[in-house]
């Protein structure tokens, strides 16, 4: 009784968050909003307390990130499968199922960093929780656009704003942890079992059930990747992640070493950052519905670039932390335009959806090591220019972003 009270009151928190009218349609709505949140709450929850995990293993940056880099290899075996399993068991059995390995991953990296000092065990840990976020995550995206494509307006974004908003929860609990001295273990597990439980409750409300979402025919996924406008949307999803995910990685330990800040403040720049991407996806709908998604894209990619100088060139913390919110609003439409654009054609977003969350997340896979050695010569922050260098390129294929019925 307990859980569902608390699960009922975060699905009418958010439920007013995302303006939802009281309708049965409408549970599904924010059924997937709680399920972000859950999602983005696990996720921060351990980029926290990544400088804890980095000081009890001893490790340098490049050792870190090499480290980091068993969760993006979990994630990119979860991802390719996500579709079908999501036609085979239905979305909410899938978000059950990331959930329960999120939760008993990160268990796993606090065990294996505090209790057994054992990289390889942090290593395994990462891979079982980047495999339960993949399935996790390709799950509710399609929930998502499905109820976006229902409503016949621009609601993807926020979804994602309750990712952030989870994120900001858990950077700003990870910030007390750290300043309370909390055993990693104590605030791993417990993070981990709350947002298992919220998911769980939360995927209730999903409508996708498994004969809904077999209706696309097999040998659809394979075919995906064949198609340009997916690999394009790929690709810049691609940098976009890069975007993000530099800053869920590196950010808080970049300000750690660049300005000699303490691991809570250090932190608590991360939630300025991730405060910021949850304001902008709040509005992006709006401002997506009047200008489209390329101008925008082009506008938020921008903003991300000058965020970015501003953190590294900016000589002082206060500066840094304006610029981390500059990069945050800058980063927060990327990645859920990307899920919406695939999902343009409801009988093939399962595949497409499957192939553009795996290009991106190839982001996860090469940026951490990437960064890592880029760091190991030029120090954290100044490393943090690699993502302000990439987003030029990127700018070039925003255009495969337009709707389906504006390209015909």
């Amino acid at each position: 009784m307990v859980h569902r009270s608390l699960a009922g009151t975060a699905r009418t928190s958010i439920g007013r968050l995302l303006n939802a009218p009281t309708l049965d349609d409408d549970r599904a709505r924010v059924a997937v909003a709680v399920v972000f949140t859950a999602n983005g709450f696990a996720f921060a929850s351990w980029v926290s307390r990544i400088p804890a995990v980095r000081e009890l293993l001893g490790l340098q940056s490049g050792e870190l990130g090499l480290l980091l880099l068993a969760l993006s290899v979990g994630s990119l075996l979860g991802l390719p499968t996500a579709g079908r399993l999501v036609q085979w068991r239905g979305a909410p059995a899938v978000v059950r199922a990331g959930a329960g390995l999120v939760a008993v991953g990160v268990l796993g990296v606090a065990l294996g960093a505090e209790q057994w000092g054992s990289w390889h065990a942090v290593a395994a840990s990462l891979a079982v929780t980047g495999f339960g976020v993949g399935i996790w995550d390709v799950a509710m995206n399609l929930e998502g656009a499905r109820v976006e494509q229902a409503l016949g307006r621009t609601i993807m974004p926020r979804f994602h704003a309750g990712f952030s908003l989870g994120t900001v929860l858990g950077a700003l609990a990870g910030a007390g942890a750290a300043w309370a001295g909390l055993a990693v273990i104590l605030h791993l597990g417990a993070a981990g079992l709350l947002a298992g439980v919220v998911a769980v409750l939360g995927a209730r409300g999903f409508t996708t059930a498994p004969e809904r979402a077999a209706g696309e025919r097999p040998g659809g996924l394979l075919e995906a990747w064949t198609e340009p406008r997916t690999l394009m949307l790929g690709l810049m999803v691609l940098a976009l992640a890069l975007t993000e995910g530099t800053a869920n990685d590196w950010l808080a330990v970049a300000l750690i070493d660049g300005y000699a800040l303490p691991e809570w403040a250090g932190v608590a720049g991360f939630a300025v950052f991730v405060s910021a991407m949850t304001v902008g996806r709040l509005v992006g709908p709006v401002l997506l519905d009047r200008f489209g998604r390329p101008a925008l894209l082009w506008s938020t990619m921008a903003a991300a670039g000058v965020g970015v100088l501003l953190v590294v060139l900016g000589g002082s913390p206060w500066i840094a932390v304006g610029g981390a919110a500059v990069w945050g609003l800058g980063a927060s439409l990327g990645f859920p335009v990307g899920m919406s654009a695939a999902a343009d054609d409801p009988e093939r977003a399962a595949a497409r959806v499957s192939v553009v969350s795996t290009i991106g997340y190839t982001a996860f896979l090469a940026g951490p090591p990437l960064l890592g050695f880029v760091a190991d010569r030029v120090g954290t922050l100044d490393a943090l220019l690699v993502v302000a260098v990439l987003l030029v390129p990127s700018a070039l294929v925003v255009t495969a972003a337009r709707p389906l019925a504006q390209r015909r």
